[in-house]
């Protein structure tokens, strides 16, 4: 397994592409068979400002992803996290080759501090190592610990396990397994806390 090596086009259009909503529409003209369809600009890693902003016009769903941080020389989307939060904010999860070694790294759209799970390595992970470096990489001061289900918890406060058990999503094209995975997590997340309320 290569993080740099792209196992087909589609992984390729979608490499560096930022934009949640972009990526969604990309991955659904492919697979349609209308992909020639999609304006060239919609496969551009970044849009410009003005150019978000006539997204953001149409639905504010259009603005996740699009104010992450550019990717670095060497340095490649591995997995992403899905909020379907107000703003429809994106974590990403970043590889970079640096000296034989591949430095790990997370950002959001907000310049959030991560502690993280490992911060390098001189293979890619395996499947079982991404989801741990998930399952236990936080948000720096944060209340909640682990990528995965820290938004869920948080938003648990207000809002019942029901409603938010497709809250969060988290996908990769080079793990395709993960976003299975973690389906399973926020449905037994959710499940929870219904069998608390049974029990009462």
């Amino acid at each position: 397994m290569s993080y740099w090596i792209d196992k087909d086009v589609l992984q390729a259009l979608l490499r560096d592409v930022k934009g949640a909503a972009r990526r969604k529409m990309i991955k659904a003209c492919w697979a349609s068979g209308d992909f020639d369809v999609l304006d060239e600009k919609l496969l551009e890693p970044k849009l410009s400002e003005q150019e978000r902003e006539a997204l953001g016009r149409i639905h504010p769903s259009f603005m996740g992803g699009e104010y992450l941080s550019d990717l670095e020389d060497g340095e490649t989307e591995i997995a992403r996290i899905d909020l379907s939060s107000t703003t429809f904010d994106v974590i990403s999860i970043r590889a970079r080759a640096s000296g034989g070694y591949i430095q790990y790294s997370v950002v959001d759209e907000y310049d959030t501090k991560f502690n993280l799970a490992d911060e390098e390595g001189y293979d890619p992970f395996t499947l079982s190592e991404l989801i741990d470096f998930i399952d236990n990489t936080d948000e720096e001061g944060g209340c909640y610990s682990g990528l995965a289900l820290s938004s869920n918890n948080s938003n648990a406060e207000e809002m019942s396990r029901d409603e938010l058990s497709g809250f969060t999503t988290i996908t990769s094209e080079i793990y395709p397994e993960l976003e299975t995975h973690y389906a399973h997590v926020f449905q037994e997340w959710a499940a929870e806390n219904l069998y608390c309320e049974e029990d009462e």
